[in-house]
């Protein structure tokens, strides 16, 4: 059986550069991508991303009211739930969508600068380079596959076409989806249009998404790898990896914009079908688990490797330590030089120092996320379900609470 390499630890004070790195990029491809240039919607900057989000908007959203408003099922007092009072489809169009294509931008960038860092400090070096753009070129030729996203249109497009019954967000109630003729319930224009276009698109932005994670996923896991010069007593407690924490911070905005789909849902469960929030507390739950783990599992990657880091380094400065205190003991426990002082001394120093360092290899954190990240995402899940609270909760009841907690 082939043994496992041990992880190399020493310093390396400088790194080099790869135009590769520089250039990465998860959203600069795939046929959506492609489609985009081919508009001419895919110029990059605050101006072609907000004109992405605003023409986005007026296909899945603006339809759904003109058709509404044309078929009398805008504002409707027949009805338990008219377009406009719609919480569940006005938040998924209007604040989820436009926030699964604004953060693209963001999200990029902190990925690139995440990849060049690899290189420029030096936790991968010219040896290594070749085998660290061979990542780079694999990870973006598989972006670039036409396969993956073809297959999530197709299947979303084709379920919506089979079950269209299916894509209504509200079915136990009278709502804007149907209306009612002599032969029946039939669905009506704006609901055709929400279950064959704009659910699908919104669930494919949101599938394209799922996608872009796993590739960020496969790119650690083969980065884990590769002979990274990793530092067990590195100030950040994950031998210099904690950097790759900060991208999965600003992968929050997408568990935000996840929870605002939620938070609608919760909404029109609670007004119009007489569900309380506590009966949908599991469901609540459960996805804030489940989305903080999808965002924090392509760091566990990096687990095995850190682990066997620290392994290591707990036998090579324990080693030390051993070392340097029995030399310690020697010198100033059995002989103490007459002409030295003890306080003040280099020797001092270097222990507690030496301790420290050990004390950072002990506390090693076994996966790379910090505090600061855990907390994003907890507060982009719970964040949108404030105002289904203040919705449930009656006004003399928070007042209450209020001047409780401030007494």
């Amino acid at each position: 059986m082939a043994s496992v390499p041990k992880p190399q630890i020493e310093i390396v004070t400088s790194g080099g550069r790869s135009s590769l790195a520089e250039n990465f990029s998860l959203i600069r491809g795939g046929p959506g991508y492609w489609l985009q240039v081919r508009l001419r919607l895919a110029e990059e900057g605050r101006y072609g991303i907000a004109l992405r989000a605003a023409v986005l908007v007026l296909v899945c959203w603006l339809p759904l009211l003109i058709l509404s408003l044309a078929q009398g099922v805008a504002y409707n007092r027949n009805l338990q739930i008219p377009f406009l009072e719609d919480f569940a489809v006005n938040v998924r169009f209007l604040i989820s969508l436009p926030i699964l294509v604004l953060a693209e931008i963001g999200i990029d960038q902190r990925l690139r600068a995440i990849v060049s860092h690899f290189v420029d400090s030096g936790l991968v070096t010219g040896a290594n380079l070749p085998s660290f753009e061979a990542i780079l070129k694999n990870v973006m030729w598989l972006r670039d596959r036409m396969l993956p996203e073809l297959t999530i249109l197709a299947i979303l497009f084709l379920q919506s076409f089979l079950a269209r019954h299916s894509e209504v967000l509200m079915t136990g109630v009278s709502n804007w989806h149907f209306v009612r003729t002599a032969t029946g319930a039939h669905l009506s224009l704006a609901g055709t249009w929400f279950a064959v276009i704009s659910s699908p698109i919104f669930r494919f932005l949101l599938m394209r998404w799922l996608w872009r994670i796993f590739l960020w996923s496969f790119f650690l896991w083969r980065v884990s790898r590769v002979n990274l010069q990793l530092v067990p007593t590195h100030p950040d407690q994950a031998a210099g990896l904690g950097f790759l924490s900060e991208g999965q911070r600003r992968l929050s905005s997408i568990v935000f914009a996840g929870s605002v789909v939620m938070a609608g849902q919760v909404a029109n469960a609670i007004t119009y079908e007489g569900a309380t929030l506590n009966s949908l507390k599991l469901v609540i739950g459960s996805y804030g688990v489940m989305a903080i783990l999808i965002l924090v599992a392509p760091l566990m990657i990096m687990s095995p490797l850190l682990i066997r880091v620290k392994r290591q380094g707990i036998l090579d400065y324990g080693a030390l330590a051993n070392i340097y205190t029995k030399s310690f003991a020697e010198k100033w426990i059995h002989g103490k030089p007459q002409d030295e002082a003890l306080l003040g001394s280099s020797d001092i120093q270097s222990l507690a120092d030496l301790s420290n360092s050990f004390g950072i290899v002990r506390d090693m954190r076994p996966v790379p996320v910090n505090k600061n990240t855990l907390i994003a995402l907890v507060v982009a899940v719970v964040l949108p379900f404030g105002p289904v609270v203040l919705l449930v909760t009656p006004a003399d009841e928070l007042i209450k609470a209020v001047l409780k907690m401030l007494a």
